[in-house]
């Protein structure tokens, strides 16, 4: 955790009873907008890449949120059924409303995380100013006969899809077009040569540099969309 981030727990409400789970928050000065970003299926919220995305965010001068789902959070390696993550991004919401409630929440995820934020908003559990996505796992790698994108078209919010062009869960990219351009109001933004954790082919970055190199594109986008 960096200094300028505070340990947090979240109570999330889930059909077998209430569990909390770890967050760590960080707000720098007239910040009026707080992003909260959700893991993948298999790490949590410590992972150097949300470390360091969290950390350019903040730099931008963003309000962030790491948090965990709940089956990361009690060391389960596979994911819950999606109702619990829906349930966690909805106590997010909630959370991140008490505590700055002037500031307008923008849900972000790698993969899973961002998928659960998209199903979420779909389903008017949350509803933020808008959803940013890095590296949207489109269909499981190798087949994408089973296609994660017909709740997409009901997210009322601006949303941004980060992909790396080597990503073997949007491809082919065609099918990954096609998608975006079902929904309400969406943007595509490549990175050319990445993966699906962004790490580009023939050069070797730590796992936190290659999160916070993302933060300034991101940011540049919230911008655009808060001041349209």
């Amino acid at each position: 955790m960096d200094a300028d981030e505070t340990l947090e727990r979240i109570s999330v409400a889930l059909p077998a009873g209430p569990v909390e789970v770890s967050a760590a928050y960080g707000r720098p000065d007239a910040a009026s907008v707080t992003v909260a970003i959700a893991h993948g299926a298999g790490a949590g919220y410590a992972h150097p890449f949300y470390v360091g995305f969290a950390r350019g965010l903040r730099a931008q001068g963003f309000a962030t949120l790491r948090f965990n789902f709940p089956h990361i959070e009690t060391g389960r390696r596979m994911p819950g059924p999606p109702a619990h993550a829906v349930r966690t991004w909805a106590a997010v919401s909630e959370w991140t409303a008490a505590r700055a409630p002037d500031d307008a929440l923008w849900a972000s995820g790698k993969s899973y995380g961002g998928r659960m934020a998209s199903m979420a908003a779909a389903e008017g559990a949350i509803a933020p100013a808008g959803l940013i996505y890095l590296g949207y796992p489109l269909h499981p790698p190798g087949d994408p006969s089973k296609p994660r994108v017909a709740h997409l078209p009901d997210v009322a919010g601006p949303q941004l899809f980060i992909e790396g062009t080597r990503d073997p869960f949007i491809d082919p990219h065609e099918q990954l077009l096609e998608a975006v351009a079902s929904c309400q109001d969406a943007t595509l933004e490549w990175i050319e040569d990445a993966a699906h954790s962004f790490e580009v082919k023939g050069r070797k970055r730590p796992a936190d540099e290659i999160g916070a190199d993302l933060a300034p594109l991101v940011a540049e986008f919230i911008r655009a969309r808060s001041e349209a």
